[in-house]
């Protein structure tokens, strides 16, 4: 089994794994509790991943029975952002996640351990951003890092920025002695940093004010939190690019320029087709693959940083303010009055009163 576990770690190198852990395939007990409470509290909105069906996603044998060991794998995708010019509407922030297709070149690398262990004669299946498996969970048990106050996996000398992904197997390949202690000691950075005091004790996410989650969920954005999006139109990185370990990380080993799109220009989302717009950001999580869903994102990036006197934004809120889609044209509205068109919001109130 060593010189299997020395081959699964050669084929990590070789793939740009970072990474690469062994944890025993045991039910996430704890997990689970933990998971069903927040979800019986109201915490997880109305998120499914993983709470969709808890029971499920914390017990490897449901996607591989005589399932022994995960094989549990980080991938950095630390990157520096490249410039984005600014038009009158505002350039719309990416998450630094989504900059690269980081999944799917960690699915590859995964793909290639488990062709390893079948080869061996064992069975395996990659489970990567899946519903399957508390991912976190299989990384902290495998060593990899240890639970951050916002709960994301934070590892030494390299901080959170990582995707991560498990390989789930018959082979009983033997883990790590004990999973890593805390390290953020006093430190709640993150929890500052937070635009909508969404992180409401250590390691606990109300997804009701994670901004990172409304701009997937469906409906209307909450009211309350408009303004605190900014200019994000997928994503919030505040809790951790407030991190230590990050800063550190990105002072220490200066990260290399990214080759994916790190923001977008309002005017040209508001001027997208369905069609285009699936086409363009059809790998983001889209509510019920709604396009409607990006534009109401970017009209309320458009009320909180585009100018006012620009003739350009101006005449992008008239339009959807006239929009038969409801959810477009409340959020029209709602940038209208940020904006200062007052003339738009009064002609809309007046006639449909």
């Amino acid at each position: 089994m060593q010189s299997l576990r020395d081959e699964l770690v050669a084929i990590a190198d070789r793939h740009d794994i970072d990474r690469l852990g062994v944890c025993s395939a045991e039910v996430f007990a704890d997990v689970r509790e933990v998971l069903h409470s927040r979800k019986a509290a109201g915490l997880s909105a109305d998120m499914q991943f993983t709470y969709r069906n808890p029971d499920r996603a914390t017990d490897p044998s449901r996607v591989l029975p005589g399932a022994q060991s995960l094989v549990v794998a980080a991938r950095s995708y630390r990157r520096s952002a490249t410039p984005v010019a600014i038009g009158p509407t505002g350039a719309a922030a990416i998450a630094e996640y989504v900059w690269e297709p980081h999944y799917a070149e960690l699915r590859v690398g995964l793909t290639a351990i488990a062709d390893a262990l079948t080869a061996a004669g064992w069975k395996s299946r990659v489970l990567i951003d899946d519903n399957a498996l508390v991912d976190r969970a299989a990384a902290y048990r495998a060593g990899i890092g240890w639970w951050g106050k916002n709960s994301n996996i934070l590892i030494p000398e390299a901080g959170s920025k990582f995707v991560l992904g498990s390989v789930v197997t018959t082979a009983p390949l033997e883990g790590a002695d004990e999973p890593m202690g805390d390290r953020c000691g006093p430190c709640r950075r993150c929890i500052d940093a937070c635009p909508t005091d969404a992180i409401v004790d250590d390691g606990v996410i109300d997804a009701n004010r994670c901004l990172a989650w409304l701009v997937q969920s469906a409906g209307s954005f909450p009211l309350e939190f408009r303004e605190a999006l900014g200019n994000r139109i997928y994503g919030c990185d505040d809790c951790q690019t407030s991190c230590p370990p990050n800063v550190i990380a990105d002072r220490n080993d200066t990260p290399p320029p990214t080759v994916g799109v790190t923001a977008v220009e309002v005017v040209d989302l508001l001027n997208c087709t369905d069609d285009e717009l699936l086409e363009r950001f059809g790998a983001w999580y889209i509510p019920r693959r709604e396009p409607r869903y990006l534009r109401r994102n970017a009209l309320v990036v458009l009320g909180n940083v585009g100018e006012a006197a620009s003739t350009e934004v101006r005449a992008l809120v008239e339009r959807y303010v006239a929009s038969t889609d409801e959810i477009e044209r409340e959020h029209a509205l709602w940038a209208a009055s940020q904006l200062g068109y007052d003339d738009l919001v009064t002609r809309v109130t007046e006639a449909t009163s």
